[in-house]
């Protein structure tokens, strides 16, 4: 659903610039919050897998092809601002690097793919939660149903950007139809990936999903023939062996992504996506412009220069996967030690 120049016009993709860069001031700070021991080191790999499993298109419908988003499967592992920080790290990298999605249309962007896939997964994600039992499987079946909404929320998120601002004369009503209709199935492609991954992830290492804490069930004592909860002063539980390191977990991650990216996605449809197809049937991409970086050696997610498709896409991906990694880690470990920083002895004051 990458949003290419000229779909919307200048004063839109202005304000919705505007609005997105508040909401990655606000999620930087947010981030501080979420990013600890367990999630800080990785984010940036959460980053570099969206980028990875964003390049495998699936397809749909006759004809169309669907990718991830990314902002349910981002928020429910690491927290919803730094969910909103690693879909808007891979927009950014795609949009220079790899000339996908506009340059002047990247706050349109991050605004629909980011923010409001982002928000609307986890605020149902939250809301299903707190009904359902409290197990790790409830957390990977909210995890479907919040990525299945996510993806035509972002359609519908379009569609209200488009008619405000849409730089062709379509009826309002045929490209919502459109939109809602194809991302409805793309949402289905979304939940499986984001429910098989949070649900891998919860079943070795449930600490590490963000979403998942505060779910354990309480120790349980027999009072007088009553069960009670246990104190809660006797501390917390003792963390498995498994959870001294996040070592394996990321390396395991990383190859996953350099896999799927560099092997894997060659085999990706060939479809115009959900965005791009409603575009061509509706006449939306009438005034599409080219995109300031189309001559870039990686443009289109080949290698420039490399005559063998499958080895120009697969060097491509796994470039992107690299800089995508090293680029999130970067933000996110700045803002883990911006909060440490914050939280030192030396930054409150004593009193006497």
């Amino acid at each position: 659903m990458h949003v290419p120049d000229g779909f919307i016009n200048a004063p839109t993709s202005a304000v919705t610039g505007v609005v997105a860069a508040g909401a990655v001031a606000v999620s930087l700070r947010g981030a501080r919050r979420e990013l600890d021991e367990r999630t800080a080191p990785l984010a940036g790999l959460v980053a570099a897998f969206i980028f990875a499993v964003q390049m495998l298109n699936f397809p749909v419908a006759a004809g169309t092809s669907g990718h991830l988003l990314g902002g349910a499967l981002a928020a429910i592992l690491v927290g919803p601002y730094t969910g909103v920080l690693c879909v808007s790290v891979v927009l950014l990298m795609q949009g220079i690097l790899f000339a996908d999605g506009g340059l002047t249309a990247l706050g349109v962007n991050i605004t629909d793919m980011a923010i409001v896939t982002t928000v609307v997964a986890y605020a149902l994600f939250r809301g299903l939660v707190k009904v359902l039992p409290r197990t790790r499987r409830s957390v990977t079946v909210a995890s479907f149903v919040a990525a299945l909404v996510s993806v035509p929320a972002a359609a519908l998120a379009f569609t209200f950007l488009y008619w405000i601002g849409g730089t062709t004369d379509v009826a309002i009503g045929k490209v919502a139809t459109a939109m809602i209709g194809v991302h409805v199935l793309i949402g289905v492609g979304e939940a499986a990936i984001t429910a098989l991954t949070v649900g891998a992830v919860v079943a070795v290492r449930p600490d590490l999903v963000y979403g998942a804490r505060g779910l354990g069930q309480r120790l349980k004592l027999r009072v007088n023939g009553e069960l009670v909860d246990a104190p809660s002063d006797t501390g917390p539980a003792p963390a498995p062996a498994a959870a001294r390191s996040h070592r394996k977990v990321w390396i395991t991650g990383l190859v996953a992504s350099l896999v799927l990216a560099g092997f894997v996605s060659f085999y990706a449809s060939a479809d115009p996506d959900g965005l791009e197809k409603v575009a061509s049937d509706k006449g939306i991409d009438e005034k599409a412009e080219e995109h300031a970086n189309a001559d870039s050696p990686l443009a289109d997610y080949g290698v420039e220069d490399i005559a063998d498709a499958r080895v120009s896409g697969g060097l491509a991906g796994v470039i992107g996967v690299g800089v995508t990694v090293v680029a999130g880690s970067a933000v996110f470990w700045a803002v883990r030690r911006r909060r440490n920083d914050d939280t030192s002895p030396s930054s409150t004051e004593t009193t006497v």
